[in-house]
């Protein structure tokens, strides 16, 4: 017999984390619910569950800073995170998304919606898709899971800061980020740095690119954007 699939709810609002313990016992998952950051990191390391639900706005330590540790450790960075969070500026999901969340659900949600996408991140880790680990679009080639990155199918050394700077960029190709924005994603929403940074980093980033510099567009008085695919006129 199978054993079931265990889901740990890192959730503060005690309503809410009963909910979803009740209903997703009920459609035979084994679950444990922690109301802190801190708690979950540990019983993530006790116990091992396959797929973490984490709200962002947590104590002790917050939803954002509990997905980085669990990525930069060997032995939770390919652990499943669905994110829960009130809050759905598409900043916050861009956000989320660059610390490794596999997915992001926004309050309030319903059961029937959350089920499937708890079943969708289990159908395919099952399969072994390597989906959310590589990102491409227009001869970039992203692979968070092995931290490479092809241009041209040419490899290129890009700093973590880098990495995630352009991550973020071919993730949403023609979306115009803010410098802030691209601050949050590459530095961390904690640095403490000038808006102005993020230029040196975007022209250490076009320099690696080489003929594919030119991809990455600045956004005159916004900040930058990968060009949208739809803007190429076919030769």
């Amino acid at each position: 017999m199978a054993k079931p699939v265990k889901i740990l709810i890192v959730e503060d609002d005690a309503s809410l984390a009963e909910v979803l313990d009740y209903n997703l016992s009920q459609e035979g998952y084994e679950t444990q619910v922690v109301c802190d950051g801190q708690q979950g990191l540990r019983e993530i390391r006790l116990h091992c569950p396959d797929l973490v639900l984490l709200d962002l706005m947590l104590p002790m330590v917050d939803g954002l800073e509990v997905c980085r540790r669990l990525r930069a450790d060997p032995t939770t960075q390919e652990l499943l995170v669905l994110m829960l969070t009130a809050r759905s500026e598409e900043t916050d999901q861009i956000v989320g998304f660059s610390v490794g969340a596999d997915d992001y659900v926004t309050k309030p949600f319903s059961l029937k919606v959350l089920l499937q996408r708890i079943n969708a991140l289990l159908r395919r880790e099952e399969k072994g898709s390597a989906d959310r680990d590589v990102i491409v679009s227009q001869g970039i080639l992203i692979d968070r899971r092995n931290h490479r990155a092809t241009v041209g199918d040419k490899p290129i050394d890009l700093t973590p800061s880098e990495f995630a700077l352009l991550s973020a960029l071919v993730r949403q190709p023609g979306r115009a980020f803010s410098r802030s924005e691209l601050i949050d994603v590459s530095l961390g929403d904690d640095a403490i740095v000038l808006e102005r940074t993020i230029d040196v980093h975007i022209r250490a980033l076009r320099k690696k690119m080489g003929t594919y510099a030119n991809l990455v567009q600045t956004v005159r008085g916004i900040g930058y954007r990968l060009r949208d695919p739809a803007d190429v006129v076919p030769t």
